[in-house]
């Protein structure tokens, strides 16, 4: 018995090739930038990329959003989503747009939670053994069966219709409901309002004017298909925790698992950019800077929060004192009232630094880049023309503190305090207040800045 062998003829591999697209990315003053893409690429991915080819510094808080200008919403591109995908629902003839900017808030409510669920919008489908911390109601958010409920009264829109009606709504992992009967969470009175599987949550940024609505504190859910403002299902709370507390648990509902894994591993994307082509960088802002006390011969830490506050003004009138080495970075030590004139304008290059913009403006870039603790911005005083403003937020609130100019032996001072600590200029005053509370409710922390791309 003779054995032959037979040729076999393997198919030929054919090696799977990604198709390329070209995105459009602005930035908050509308300038632009155009990069070429992968089809799978995440919308960490791209601001990764963006923050490569700018040079930024990363500190997790750089985010992608979705703007729809024709119905006045937007809203936080998650970490994960595929970005062509999301560009894939836009129609045809709308003006949308992705901005890239940063959102401290993004993930805040992993690291203060009590923030973002007060006791009085939180409850739960089954009983629970004494009180639940505002951790505790994140984690069943994430990963237990025994779900917490969100409940509140929410202007509604009605469909098809301009009014809004006042109405008991209740958040559960099914979906979000209305009470046809008061307060009453009894199914027979519970009907359907929308799902997360088929939609997005949107923030509305403009929905008094384009919508009617009663407050500003307006968001919607809009069906992943195209569609217009008829389509819309359109909600507005009281003030801004209320809308934040809604949007934060629908998110959680919707993504779960997937928003801590985005917050714990920011660098593992789909597409190239991971921890092992770029090194985490820190927020200078955010870890670098300690409390420290200038008083003495030597600057040394102050580990003592007790401490911090008591030597807080006494080291601002030292900061005063070095205010001729100051200008021998900033400008020549000529005559006061020229030295003057350069500490008052030194300010203008600075990023945090906003010029003659209005106090709902503040309050609109605060919004949109989070209403985080220490999120500032210095502009002009409208008011008081000699003056400016430090606004800021702070538990979920935006306040505004006017920067006061002081006179003494013919040179200026900036102060907040009426005069107990003193700066020659705004640069010094903002990195106090980095490093000490003082008179503020909490240090600043991030600086509101507009970028260019």
């Amino acid at each position: 018995m003779s054995l032959s062998a037979r040729r076999v003829t393997l198919p030929a591999i054919t090696p799977i090739v990604l198709q390329k697209r070209v995105i459009k990315v602005y930035s908050e003053d509308e300038t632009s930038r155009a990069l070429e893409v992968p089809s799978d690429i995440t919308a960490r991915d791209v601001c990764q990329l963006l923050i490569l080819k700018n040079h930024y510094i990363d500190d997790h808080s750089w985010t992608l959003f979705e703007h729809l200008p024709n119905l006045g919403v937007e809203r936080t591109i998650e970490d994960h989503e595929l970005v062509i995908e999301v560009l894939s629902k836009w129609g045809m003839e709308e003006e949308n747009k992705l901005y890239f900017r940063k959102n401290y808030a993004k993930y805040e409510f992993f690291k203060n939670p009590m923030y973002f669920f007060p006791e009085h919008m939180v409850s739960f489908a089954t009983e629970t053994n004494g009180e639940i911390s505002p951790t505790q109601i994140l984690q069943m958010f994430i990963n237990s069966s025994t779900y917490p409920e969100i409940h509140g009264f929410l202007h509604a829109k009605e469909q098809g219709k301009k009014s809004w009606k006042k109405i008991y709504f209740l958040l559960r992992r099914s979906g979000l409901y209305f009470s046809t009967k008061g307060t009453s969470k009894e199914p027979r009175h519970l009907q359907f309002f929308s799902e997360f599987g088929s939609s997005d949550v949107y923030v509305s940024m403009a929905g008094k004017k384009k919508h009617g609505a009663p407050t500003s504190y307006g968001f919607c859910f809009k069906p992943n298909k195209a569609g217009g403002p008829r389509d819309l299902k359109m909600l507005c709370a009281e003030e801004e925790q209320s809308r934040t507390c809604w949007v934060t648990a629908i998110r959680l509902l919707k993504y779960g698992m997937q928003l801590y894994q985005n917050y714990m591993h920011p660098y593992q994307g789909r597409s190239g950019c991971s921890s092992q082509s770029v090194s985490p960088m820190r927020s200078i802002s955010e870890n670098s800077l300690v409390a420290m006390d200038f008083s003495g011969q030597k600057s040394r830490v102050i580990e003592n929060p007790t401490e911090a506050l008591s030597v807080a003004v006494e080291e601002g009138l030292a900061w005063r004192k070095k205010g001729c080495l100051r200008l021998g970075i900033h400008g020549s030590p000529t005559a006061s009232s020229q030295s003057s004139a350069a500490n008052m304008a030194i300010h203008r290059s600075q990023p945090w630094f906003h010029h003659r913009i209005s106090r709902d403006e503040a309050q609109r870039l605060i919004i949109q880049q989070g209403l985080v603790d220490g999120v500032f911005l210095v502009r002009d005083s409208q008011s008081n023309p000699k003056t400016f403003v430090l606004s800021m937020s702070h538990g979920q609130k935006i306040k505004h503190f006017q920067i006061i100019p002081v006179e003494e032996d013919g040179e200026m001072f900036h102060t907040l305090d009426d005069g107990h600590t003193r700066f020659t200029d705004l640069i010094q005053l903002v990195e106090f207040y980095q490093l000490n509370k003082g008179v503020l409710p909490c240090k600043l922390k991030h600086y509101c800045s507009r970028i260019a791309l």
